[in-house]
């Protein structure tokens, strides 16, 4: 049974994996190979912990746990930069092992950064950044309800400059504030 829960100390390594391993299978041909077989999980696990352990960080980890550890990951929380409206969060990242895709881990990840940015932060909305290039994570969240606004940032990926998309969705109508 699949359980999601806030993400600890001891789910660094598998949190480190599942990234990296979600990296080079998510981006294979969008992303430059070379940078993705340089990707450690070491390096990774190192990078996490710090992060994790940053008191200043308002990220929020979730793990998605199946009984065996962490199966998936989602991070979250205050929209980074100018939000694109009042009240938005940001899913900073999302990521589930690579076997798994097409299971229901994703959606139960995304469902549970929904409930706690909607009840417990008062969010009236959520956006987050995804590869142009990356259809499947595309059509992933266009069934989450979310939908492209129009904002383009492009980043250097070891040597390739790739576009990335903002999407955004609102609250669902009736759960507090309306959508705007």
């Amino acid at each position: 049974m699949l359980r999601i829960r806030e993400m600890r100390r001891d789910d660094v390594d598998a949190v480190a994996d599942l990234r990296v391993r979600g990296w080079q299978a998510a981006y294979a041909g969008m992303v430059p190979q070379a940078y993705l077989d340089a990707m450690s999980v070491e390096e990774d696990a190192r990078s996490r912990r710090a992060a994790f352990a940053d008191p200043r960080s308002r990220a929020v980890h979730l793990v998605a746990d199946d009984g065996t550890g962490a199966v998936g990951w989602a991070a979250y929380g205050p929209y980074r930069g100018t939000p694109p409206g009042p009240d938005t969060g940001e899913l900073y990242a999302l990521y589930v092992r690579p076997e798994l895709v097409g299971t229901g881990v994703g959606r139960a990840l995304v469902e549970a950064v929904h409930a706690r940015l909607w009840r417990d932060e008062g969010c009236a909305g959520c956006a987050l950044w995804v590869l142009r290039d990356n259809a499947r994570a595309r059509r992933f969240y266009e069934a989450a309800g979310y939908r492209p606004d129009g904002a383009v940032q492009r980043e250097d990926l070891g040597g390739r400059e790739v576009a990335e998309v903002r999407y955004r969705r609102g609250r669902p109508r009736g759960r507090g504030r309306p959508v705007g």
